[in-house]
């Protein structure tokens, strides 16, 4: 196993280049390939996540979920990351990389391509078998975590429902337009007026999911689904980060009764509070954004109490 050498911003420089004013168009997966049944067994993947990335994360949270720790084994990167992208180094809550001895993510996709030269994006599914990349689709990787691997799932629980998936899909649509791609408009909009009709836009949205939430537990009534996983992701990181560095401030989370009660009702249970690192999350904005965050200062709050009562 090889550990990466320290995070070197003066060196490498930051991960990407400063984006181009208003531009929020993700990278497209370099694997975009989807994972069957017929190709899951025990043991055969191998999950590369780091915990700040809420793609990263949506899968952590079914891989728990469904009980399939033994199935696909994991391995977490380095929070922090410099112009050499994700790495493995060890500390809390990361670790070196057992399965190959990559030092840095890039290294996986150069074993798959040795000619890629594009970006390195996790989470990345590792193939054993194959010894390659098996996807690093950050679009269907925990749908296919939700559904491919029932046959070594430890838990019956189907947060994809074949009765739901169109209004699943519908919904995650709208979710990733308007809520999880929100934060990122706002942060990068190139001009005031822009800024202001994308925190907005945001909020609009934000106020669709609060109503909605107020007739019921979760986003489909009183079962989880992948809906409620991805709303997530960009709640947790809300208060700590999006009203913040992003500057999408209009109201906070705790501002919002019925998504504020659902939040923290969500983070009471071990697969969603267990994948959270408050800490690393708000380290990885704060310190690796210098177009946005010039003095590298990490913010000390917000004091926020997810384990106030959810009534």
């Amino acid at each position: 196993m090889t550990a990466a050498s320290p995070v070197d911003f003066e060196t490498h420089g930051p991960y990407a280049p400063k984006p181009k004013p208003g531009a929020t168009a993700r990278p497209g997966p370099a694997f975009p390939h989807r994972i069957a049944a017929d190709r899951v067994e025990p043991g055969r993947y191998h999950l590369y996540a780091a915990t700040p990335c809420p793609f990263c994360q949506r899968s952590l949270i079914v891989r728990a979920l469904k009980g399939l720790e033994d199935a696909v084994t994991v391995t977490m990167l380095d929070p922090m990351r410099d112009g050499r992208g994700w790495a493995f180094r060890e500390g809390p809550g990361h670790g070196l990389d057992e399965v190959n001895g990559f030092a840095l993510l890039s290294d996986a996709y150069k074993a798959t391509d040795p000619e890629f030269d594009g970006h390195w994006s996790a989470p990345v599914l590792w193939d054993r078998h194959e010894g390659r990349i098996a996807t690093n689709d950050f679009r269907t990787l925990d749908v296919d975590l939700a559904t491919a691997f029932d046959g070594v799932a430890k838990n019956e629980i189907d947060l994809y429902p074949e009765n739901l998936r169109a209004d699943i899909d519908e919904l995650n649509d709208f979710l990733y337009e308007r809520v999880h791609n929100g934060p990122y408009r706002c942060g990068f909009a190139p001009t005031q007026e822009a800024h202001e009709k994308e925190v907005r836009a945001l909020f609009e949205a934000l106020a669709v999911v609060e109503e909605r939430l107020g007739a019921h537990r979760y986003l489909f009534g009183d079962r989880i689904t992948l809906s409620d996983i991805r709303l997530w992701v960009t709640l947790a990181r809300f208060d700590s980060v999006y009203v913040t560095h992003f500057k999408a401030n209009l109201r906070r989370l705790v501002d919002h009764p019925n998504l504020w009660r659902y939040a923290r009702d969500l983070y009471r249970r071990p697969e969603f509070r267990s994948t959270t690192d408050f800490g690393q999350t708000k380290r990885h904005y704060f310190l690796t954004h210098p177009w946005i965050n010039p003095s590298g200062l990490v913010p000390v709050g917000p004091e926020v109490d997810w384990d106030e009562p959810v009534r």
